[in-house]
């Protein structure tokens, strides 16, 4: 950046200023307004994808659970095959937490 000349005596002194101010207001905003910009968008879009992981997972469980109870009435009473698909629903997803759970690093 180079010091302005004397405002008597130049007449571009004005239109110098004003454009390293503007750089410089520029540069500033470059390094900080998008960086936070981009840092926001990036945490929105990742809370948007865990909240609808989630709603999905939840949404394949119901959906896994009346498939199966389905199913299962066909060769047994509906009281029956309710309580069993809660059953296989249940242990698949207890072994797939102890899986999980074996699988975690200790500190």
């Amino acid at each position: 950046m180079t010091m302005p000349g004397n405002p008597l005596t130049d007449p571009h002194w004005a239109t110098e200023v004003t454009e390293q101010i503007t750089k410089l207001v520029g540069s500033v905003r470059d390094k900080t307004a998008v960086n936070a910009v981009k840092l926001v968008r990036a945490i929105v879009f990742a809370m948007l994808g865990l909240l609808l992981a989630f709603t999905a997972v939840i949404l394949l469980v119901i959906i896994a659970t009346r498939g199966l109870q389905s199913l299962l009435d066909i060769w047994f009473a509906w009281d029956k095959a309710v309580w069993m698909s809660y059953f296989g629903v249940g242990g698949i997803l207890t072994f797939a937490g102890l899986f999980l759970l074996s699988r975690r690093q200790r500190a």
